[in-house]
């Protein structure tokens, strides 16, 4: 058996649902810096929410902006599967983020950054979602401490075995400023269900549902993140 590659040693897809110049996907960059391989293929623009959504009903435009970075005018699972087809020699992991906002919980079902690992899952490809819950505006230097805070949470994953049909979900809380490293929990989905909140406006509905208020089951990764930790969830495909 082989040794385990170090964070250094790995080749990387990056990808995420905010676009390819989120400040979220830059943050994440720069925390692989010295990774063998940092490719990247991520939507053109804003992809949030869109779940598993690909697209196979119609042309989609992909752009190569560099020799590492190209842009997928398609949501984020058609990023790793373009990705896949075109460039599957060039890395051994994907990771998708680092999404701005929490994807806790039954978020998973609806977000694009976990839809991007769980493509890439379902393809046989190791794969990491890492979002940044928040209660307030991120700021740049919030963004480099996130980067700081998943560098040993990456090292430690790339040491374990590699299993098929798993694929890991890390959410970083939104602690107050401060020296303190908040602590990395391996926990459970919260299977709680988000708020059904509306208010009616000009004739439609709108979603009124307070992200903060949602189900919160004790030891769960809402639970862990919401009180502070980072939450690290193993998922399986079905």
């Amino acid at each position: 058996m082989g040794a385990v590659p170090t964070l250094s040693e790995t080749r990387f897809l990056l990808t995420n649902d905010d676009g390819i110049d989120a400040v979220g996907l830059e943050a994440l960059t720069h925390s692989v810096g010295g990774a063998a391989t940092r490719l990247t293929v991520a939507p053109a623009d804003q992809r949030s929410g869109v779940g598993h959504a690909t697209t196979t009903d119609q042309q989609f435009q992909v752009t190569r902006r560099s020799e590492n970075e190209v842009v997928v005018n398609a949501e984020p699972a058609d990023c790793v599967r373009v990705a896949l087809h075109d460039f599957r020699d060039r890395f051994d992991w994907v990771l998708a983020g680092i999404n701005s906002g929490g994807n806790l919980g039954v978020d998973i079902y609806y977000s694009g950054t976990v839809a991007a690992a769980r493509e890439a899952a379902i393809h046989g490809v190791p794969a990491i979602a890492i979002s940044h819950y928040k209660n307030r505006g991120l700021t740049l230097e919030d963004w480099r401490r996130a980067g700081r805070w998943i560098q040993p949470i990456l090292e430690d994953l790339l040491s374990r075995p590699i299993e098929a049909g798993v694929f890991w979900n890390i959410n970083l809380p939104c602690p107050a400023p401060g020296p303190a490293e908040p602590q990395v929990v391996e926990c459970h989905v919260d299977t709680s269900p988000l708020q059904l909140a509306y208010r009616s406006e000009n004739g439609g509905y709108a979603y009124s549902g307070r992200y903060q208020l949602r189900g919160r089951e004790e030891g769960s990764d809402v639970d862990v993140c919401f009180g502070g930790g980072i939450s690290l969830t193993r998922l399986t495909l079905p």
